[in-house]
């Protein structure tokens, strides 16, 4: 199946940081000199962590609207669609880095496995710090800030490297999330779930039935079935769902796919068997979702 990027399907992507790059921001100074219009939404090619330290507002990602308090953090990843409230008046930092910055080599986890908070596109993106926390983290980030002006030293994108994995492990030992199961890669099962998560990112496109992916994995359906429902609660095929309704919905309202043109790009040869399946999934019609948005 052909591969498209961000770029050759939505008309507002923002592709920036490239590379092996590293990149702060400041709110609201953003704002003020970024190229894009934040408060539209939008999708990124890069790993994005938003900390609203004061103020408040809404933050809509995905269809879903989170309320953002003080000490707030959200984690995008690419692809998301997201904006922000054109009434948030927030004070924060906003971090961005490009889908290889924290692998050290080819041979490692990426981050999609080793880091939680980076793979729930089926849950809120949302985590909170208490106060010590908060202060660690800025502490972190200053020191972040302050090696980003050092570029010319020894060590300096494995020193840059280090102090963004120690930011996300402080969020992800100690936050509270919404979302109660806290997954352990060294645990058989649940390194199977996020192996999982990660080929459906990957073939949700092409790949639409459990089997394939158990057979992509080596194990049997029933154990497949078995560390999903372990971890999640759910199903494979709820999950194998979800993702290809999220991307449908995603395209439908944000690019200027035709309905037929976004079944063929989600792998459905036959664009009346991608109406049924859109209407029974979610209660509207393609086009009807469609029209809402335009």
């Amino acid at each position: 199946m052909e591969e498209r990027s961000l770029e050759s399907i939505y008309p507002m992507v923002c592709s920036t940081p490239k590379g092996v790059s590293l990149h702060i921001d400041r709110l609201p100074e953003m704002f003020r000199y970024d190229d894009m219009d934040n408060t539209a939404p939008h999708v990124h090619t890069f790993y994005e962590i938003i900390w609203f330290q004061e103020g408040g507002g809404v933050h809509t990602v995905d269809f879903n609207h989170y309320e953002v308090k003080p000490n707030t953090l959200l984690f995008l990843s690419p692809g998301q669609v997201h904006h922000f409230d054109e009434e948030m008046a927030s004070k924060g930092v906003v971090m961005k880095f490009c889908t290889n910055f924290l692998r050290e080599d080819e041979g490692s986890d990426d981050i999609f496995i080793k880091y939680n908070m980076f793979n729930a596109f089926d849950a809120t993106p949302c985590y909170r710090l208490d106060d010590e926390m908060s202060d660690a983290l800025q502490t972190i980030v200053c020191a972040i800030e302050r090696e980003m002006k050092n570029d010319e030293a020894f060590g300096h994108i494995d020193l840059l490297r280090s102090l963004v994995k120690m930011f996300i492990i402080c969020i992800q030992r100690h936050s509270t999330h919404a979302d109660a199961t806290a997954l352990n890669q060294n645990k058989p099962s649940h390194r199977l779930f996020l192996m999982f998560r990660r080929l459906l990112e990957q073939h949700y496109r092409e790949i639409h039935t459990v089997q394939e992916y158990a057979d992509m994995l080596n194990v049997s359906v029933k154990t497949l079935s078995n560390s999903v429902s372990d971890c999640s609660g759910r199903t494979p095929l709820a999950f194998i769902n979800d993702r290809v309704i999220l991307e449908a919905k995603r395209l439908l309202r944000f690019s200027s796919m035709m309905v037929k043109e976004v079944g063929f790009y989600l792998g459905f040869d036959d664009p009346s068997y991608f109406v049924k399946f859109f209407k029974r999934q979610t209660g509207f019609l393609p086009s009807d979702f469609q029209s809402v948005g335009r």
